[in-house]
């Protein structure tokens, strides 16, 4: 790497140290200008974050003269940021920076656009709101919103606007954690609670199926530091990722078979009595009560939280929360002649399969690993399993996954202690309620929505209904959506198109109208979300580029349109102070720097109080119940899979996971000139030699993952630091640098969650001809 290289790529070449910094201009006549040396008390300082699905780092911009000079991580803020947000002065000025409205003239991914004003774009957008409306009803608009933006204000703007309308098609679940969610909040009783704070203070972190050191990067310095006094770190996943170099185990595993594992885990945890029953009894549903017909019993049926439970002192059926008794948790302290069990019973039943062998016949973990995984686990407290909206639970029964890890942690006694506990994407919004920036809409239609990993093939066969109008914020559709060419064909059959977008990106080229909206240092908001546990204020520092807009003074527009203006036309602080009422925090606070609502370090579910009604974590889940799905956690096999699907198998023989690079969020940052100089623009396939020599695919030559969806190309890395019969794929690459992987992903959307199954997909790969 040459020095300037790195230099431009840490944002340094033009700014120096900045105190003193020093650059020249040319000027018309092309001749330099004498050099401006200016001291750091020249530039204006504003602070902002990352706006992505990152971790929200705090950012502090340096602005000459209206000029964005620099970008650098705040000084008093808890962790650093990385190259993506020091680089974001590249995408302000970006040259596929959309400047002003853009009306589409040539076919949808031709990329033929031509310029029109904003009261022009309006007018088309109005037309077509109202036009859909009278010939679809509101059903006929779809909203997409994810996460290019996970501010608090844009994408809530952007759906109460369509409420406001009367409703619209939503989607619904994510591409990201659906299966999280569908296991954590009836377990746990909350979502979006992470253990960041205490990462250093375990003893055992088993990083499985994620890869914390691209996506947990600013925080990999506390896995570091529990390395140092003495943790073990142990990650389970089909490829060697750059977690797994810095740690001192890597469990290789079968796509798709995680829960296999942790039910053996489980057996064997059940087996050696190494679980927690005093936690147990206090703080979880294990000695629930659970009848011949699989009914949790309950001692009123209009009551849903008086769970039943045996009493062992007293030999009678109480309350669970019947002050001083002591709840049965096994078979053995029941009556003998009971016709009920405790749901610990059924969880040792499902279990019990899962002797060694036939988990290593399953997930090709070997017996011996798994019985010392087990023990280490339950023995080295305190133990963390790191979830963080792992690869593993993007699978077909990817809320079994989730929640088999949730098992392993409240069986052990493990969760609301400082270093243990299941560490997921967490942020402010677990410690304080941060409310929506404007009130709910009175008269909404409640419409049925749409799976979003399904968007695509449901568009295209109208499924549940036609869609006529289709916005598109914050999300890369063409890019991050499975199977690639449904998705085109989606965008090519929806009439009218809107993406409100700062770049023209894969999909903006699919839009029939294309908005320029600004970035983050370009207008004013407010970040109080999942991803960071501070509040933080999003400052403007310089003027938007060409006419790019905030996607609030959009909808404000649009509402004063359809004769709701006044809920939407408001400064932008009056929607700022509706998010912070009632947590003590205020915009002046925030003018200092980021605020954090409790005192570190913060422990979810503390001391074993659960977010439940009844402050207890559940393990029987009567939800997936009503779904003809287990209420406890089963193994199920993945039908895109050798072992599913057979014949599919025999055409398509390899299993494709997906991973997430340093070098972008999603496709956020994956056209940045300085992220494309440091890292690479290439994208690769990582293959087994094994596999790569039954196909003559030579190492850093090009080759094609293809099935039945598409194909994907990409420079082949053969290296064993992949399973065998499993390729690995990157996420994020645009269409102009020869598409995404999302090309051959499966577009299933699991039963439980509605989530994406982008983790059980076979695919081949060939050499390129």
């Amino acid at each position: 790497m040459r020095r300037r290289t790195l230099l431009k790529g840490l944002g340094v070449i033009g700014l120096a140290s900045l105190s003193p910094c020093a650059f020249s201009q040319a000027s018309e006549d092309k001749k330099p200008l004498p050099v401006v040396r200016l001291k750091l008390g020249d530039y204006q300082t504003f602070r902002s974050t990352c706006a992505m699905e990152c971790l929200h780092c705090n950012l502090t911009a340096y602005v000459h003269q209206g000029e964005l000079k620099k970008i650098e991580a705040s000084k008093d803020f808890n962790v650093k940021c990385c190259l993506r947000g020091m680089s974001r002065t590249k995408w302000v000025s970006h040259p596929l920076r959309v400047k002003t409205p853009m009306l589409r003239i040539g076919e949808k991914g031709e990329g033929k656009f031509k310029p029109i004003t904003w009261d022009e774009a309006l007018d088309l957008i109005e037309k077509n709101i109202r036009d859909t409306i009278a010939s679809h009803g509101n059903k006929g608009m779809l909203i997409s919103a994810a996460s290019g933006n996970m501010d608090s204000i844009k994408n809530d703007m952007g759906k109460a606007f369509f409420d406001y309308l009367g409703g619209s098609t939503k989607q619904a679940g994510s591409l990201c954690c659906a299966a999280v969610t569908a296991a954590m909040i009836p377990m746990l009783g909350l979502r979006y609670a992470d253990t960041r704070d205490t990462i250093a203070d375990s003893r055992y972190i088993l990083c499985w199926g994620n890869n914390p050191a691209v996506t947990m990067q600013a925080y990999f310095k506390e896995y570091l530091k529990a390395q140092a006094s003495g943790a073990r770190l142990v990650v389970i996943d089909p490829r060697y990722s750059e977690t797994a170099a810095k740690a001192d185990e890597w469990i290789p595993i079968v796509p798709g078979t995680d829960t296999a594992l942790a039910l053996g885990m489980i057996k064997i945890i059940m087996d050696e009595a190494l679980y927690d029953a005093d936690y147990l009894r206090q703080h979880t549903g294990a000695p629930y009560l659970v009848d011949a017909d699989k009914k949790q019993k309950r001692e009123s049926a209009e009551d849903k939280e008086s769970y039943l439970v045996y009493d062992t002192a007293s030999q009678r059926l109480v309350r669970h929360d019947v002050p001083g008794i002591v709840p049965a948790l096994t078979q053995a302290e029941l009556p003998a002649n009971a016709d009920y069990t405790t749901v610990f019973e059924l969880m040792r039943a499902e279990a019990q399969p899962w002797d060694v062998a036939k988990v290593e016949a399953e997930t090709d973990v070997p017996a011996a690993t798994v019985l010392r995984l087990a023990r280490e686990y339950a023995n080295n407290k305190p133990s963390m399993i790191v979830q963080n909206m792992s690869g593993a639970q993007r699978t077909e029964f990817g809320t079994y996954v989730a929640a088999s890890q949730f098992y392993l942690a409240l069986l052990t006694g493990n969760v609301g202690k400082a270093g243990g506990g299941v560490c997921d994407a967490g942020g402010v919004r677990q410690m304080a309620k941060i409310n929506a920036p404007v009130p709910p809409a009175p008269n909404a239609e409640k419409i049925p929505s749409i799976p979003v990993a399904k968007l695509g093939d449901w568009i295209v066969n109208e499924r549940p209904h036609p869609i006529n109008f289709w916005w598109i914020m914050t999300l890369s559709a063409v890019t991050q959506l499975p199977n690639t060419n449904m998705v085109k064909k989606a965008l090519k059959k929806v009439p009218f198109v809107v993406v409100a977008d700062n770049l023209m990106t894969s999909t903006a080229m699919y839009a029939d109208l294309v908005l320029p909206v600004t970035t983050i240092f370009e207008d004013v908001s407010l970040m109080a979300g999942v991803r960071s546990h501070y509040i933080q204020l999003m400052e403007k520092a310089v003027e938007p580029v060409g006419e790019a807009k905030p996607d609030y003074w959009i909808f404000a527009r649009l509402a004063e349109r359809f004769g709701f203006g006044e809920v939407f036309n408001q400064p932008i602080e009056h929607y700022i102070e509706n998010c912070l009422k009632g947590t003590g925090v205020t915009i002046e606070q925030l003018k200092k720097g980021p605020v954090k609502p409790v005192e570190a370090p913060w422990i979810p579910f503390k001391d074993g109080v659960f977010r439940t009604p009844t402050k207890k974590a559940h393990f029987f889940i009567e939800e997936w119940q009503k779904k003809n799905f287990s209420p406890i956690v089963t193994y199920m096999q993945v039908k895109e899979s050798p072992k599913g699907s057979p014949e599919l198998a025999q055409k398509y023989p390899l299993m494709a996971v997906q991973r997430k690079l340093a070098r972008s969020i999603h496709s956020s940052h994956g056209m940045n000139e300085w992220i494309l100089e440091i890292q690479r623009n290439q994208p690769n396939v990582l293959i087994h030699p094994d596999d790569a020599a039954k196909r003559n695919i030579q190492n850093g030559e090009w080759a094609v993952a293809f099935n039945d969806r598409g194909e994907h190309r990409a420079i082949a890395i053969v290296t064993r630091q992949i399973k065998r019969g499993v390729v690995c794929l990157d996420n994020g690459w645009w269409e102009q640098q020869g598409g995404s992987s999302s090309h051959v992903t499966n577009d299933y959307s699991e039963i439980l969650s509605t989530g994406h199954c982008c983790n059980s997909t076979l695919v081949d790969v060939r050499a390129e001809a």
